[in-house]
């Protein structure tokens, strides 16, 4: 692992601190499962970082300052659904971008998998629903 990419895990896991998922589990074991899914540093470093923005404190400075190139700049402020743009629109912009396509494809991946709740609910299987239309939509 490069020292950016131990930075950048270190940074995600801090960001998230005391954040839990849908699961119960440490919210930050999402981002590291989705950045050891991409093959690439910059996809990796997108993994770790594709929630900060939109979850945490943290802004895009505390990420540039991190040393992060701009091209997973650009993937992370894509990543980032601000809330007033409809989701599919969300979704359609992040196809324009490779790096964000990558990461949001690994993103899906993982929050498809259901087998990380106590409980499946009929909201949950409706999630999943929209989460296999984006992957494909994403996948073409």
């Amino acid at each position: 692992m490069s020292e950016l990419l131990e930075r950048v895990a270190e940074f995600s896991k801090k960001a998230h601190e005391g954040q839990f998922d849908k699961g119960g589990h440490p919210y930050y074991l999402h981002p590291q499962c989705v950045a050891n899914m991409g093959t690439t540093e910059d996809e990796k470093i997108g993994g770790y970082l594709h929630d900060v923005i939109e979850d945490t404190k943290y802004t895009i400075d505390d990420i540039k300052a991190l040393g992060v190139n701009d091209r997973c700049i650009e993937a992370i402020k894509c990543l980032t659904h601000d809330k007033s743009i409809p989701y599919d629109e969300y979704v359609a912009n992040i196809k324009k971008c490779e790096l964000a396509r990558k990461v949001k494809m690994n993103d899906l991946k993982n929050n498809m998998d259901i087998s990380r709740l106590k409980t499946v609910t009929p909201k949950d299987l409706e999630r999943v629903e929209k989460y296999k239309k984006s992957y494909a939509f994403l996948e073409k």
